[in-house]
């Protein structure tokens, strides 16, 4: 990702990471964020960009390493639609105000929250989170939210189950640290990566 052309595709401006580009962040990361970069590190928008690259390097690394074992070659498809997920993320969205406290102006961004879901892949190893939609008018207190997110899961584990640990986990941490009406967490397995070969098979599960 070298020009604006592939900002645009992941459907980003420059003003959404203050200027910056995936590609620097992605060389800041690699760098060990070292020499330091205020205006990276102050960003809101780079940091759930760089949290977000930080667990997918993670992830794809652990895969070269078995896939290199295996002698087979990475299929990167899915690479491509996280990091399309993570552009997202940086977009600041709506305003999703805190009601509790009447006095207090006090809210959070869209981008935030798509931030907060997308963690909780990190309670469930070998699970990556793309796209999340939040559906329904959030900056209206008590609206009913649906809250939509596609994932990648590994070969070999019961998708039932990892749907059910994923839909809980995001149902967690939106209870503590938003107050949104959560009614419902769909959520769609779009890639089953298979680490030895890997290979995936592209929509086998719909929504759970």
């Amino acid at each position: 990702m070298t020009d604006d052309h592939e900002l645009h595709r992941l459907g980003l401006e420059r003003a959404d990471l203050d200027g910056h580009t995936i590609e620097e962040l992605a060389d800041y990361l690699d760098a060990g964020r070292s020499p330091a970069d205020a205006s990276i590190d102050g960003s809101a928008g780079c940091q759930l960009a760089l949290d977000a690259l930080e667990r997918l390097h993670g992830l794809t690394g652990r895969l070269i390493a078995a896939d290199a074992a295996a002698q087979g070659a990475v299929d990167e498809s899915w690479v491509d639609r996280v990091l399309s997920g993570i552009a997202l993320d940086a977009r600041a969205g709506r305003r999703i105000p805190f009601a509790s406290d009447p006095d207090e102006d006090l809210a959070i961004t869209e981008g935030a929250v798509r931030g907060l879901i997308r963690g909780a892949e990190n309670a469930l190893p070998g699970v990556l989170v793309g796209r999340c939609r939040l559906d329904g008018d959030v900056t209206l207190p008590g609206e009913p939210i649906r809250i939509g997110l596609d994932a990648s899961v590994p070969y070999g584990e019961p998708i039932t189950r990892l749907a059910e640990r994923l839909r809980a986990e995001v149902d967690d941490r939106l209870r503590t640290h938003t107050e949104l009406n959560v009614v419902e967490i769909d959520i769609m397995v779009r890639d089953i990566r298979a680490p030895w070969s890997g290979g995936h098979t592209q929509g086998q599960e719909g929504a759970e």
